[in-house]
């Protein structure tokens, strides 16, 4: 059986992050020991967000975070439970690819379209397509509208 585990760790300072980091990672180690669950290293990422400004602040290089003997490089999108999230906390990469997947099913659908019923298409454009959308929409609130439009 296979256990996701999504940890968010907020590191408080701003001078050594890495240390705040490394400690938490260490604390959740432990834990996952404790609980008989294992880190997967191969599916671990790291993600520095922040405003753009923020971002832009520094020279553009962040720390890395080592885990036990593997070394966490940070990254620009993560993707999280299917949603995609980016250092700047826009939705720009998660639409586009929700976009281009709704897309290339209905491009699918289309090559079997005369040999379905209207019925049969609406419902394989409902469990292709529109579960795709609505998938994590709660995240669209508040969004500004030149982002949401790409998905109507």
């Amino acid at each position: 059986m296979t256990h996701n585990c999504i940890c968010t760790v907020v590191a408080m300072t701003r001078r050594r992050p890495s240390l705040d980091l490394s400690s938490a990672s260490w604390t959740l180690t432990k834990w996952m020991s404790a609980n008989r669950l294992k880190l997967n290293m191969d599916k671990t990422e790291l993600l520095w967000a922040g405003t753009r400004h923020s971002l832009s602040m520094g020279d553009g290089s962040f720390p890395s975070l080592q885990l036990g003997w593997a070394i966490i490089a940070p990254r620009q999108h993560v993707r999280v439970l299917g949603m995609i999230f980016s250092a700047d906390l826009s939705l720009e990469k998660h639409v586009s690819n929700v976009s281009a997947t709704c897309f290339h099913h209905l491009r699918r659908l289309r090559h079997i379209l005369h040999s379905l019923t209207s019925e049969s298409a609406m419902m394989l454009v409902h469990a292709f397509v529109m579960s795709r959308v609505d998938y994590c929409n709660v995240v669209f609130a508040g969004a500004p509208k030149i982002i949401t439009n790409k998905l109507q």
